[in-house]
């Protein structure tokens, strides 16, 4: 895979995980009942910015996770066929 591509295949799904964890974030904040965008900072509203925050984390950990992996197996098979 050329390098460039290599490259948008990083920031893609670093961004698509990050979106998607934070999502997971705010949505397990929702289902506790925290708002994150209630009027002011309230102890809850900062807990549940802080489940955004450790969502998008989490999601861009498992992202590089996934590639590592993948990365794994394309060169398992690169020296297979060598």
């Amino acid at each position: 895979m050329a390098s460039a591509q290599k490259m948008l295949l990083e920031g893609v799904s670093d961004a698509v995980c990050f979106v998607l964890g934070a999502l997971a974030g705010y949505g397990l904040g929702q289902a506790v009942g925290i708002d994150i965008f209630a009027d002011g900072y309230s102890g809850a509203g900062i807990v549940g910015i802080l489940m955004v925050g450790l969502g998008g984390g989490a999601g861009l950990h498992i992202a590089r996770i996934w590639r590592g992996r993948q990365q794994a197996k394309d060169r398992l098979k690169e020296a297979e066929a060598d």
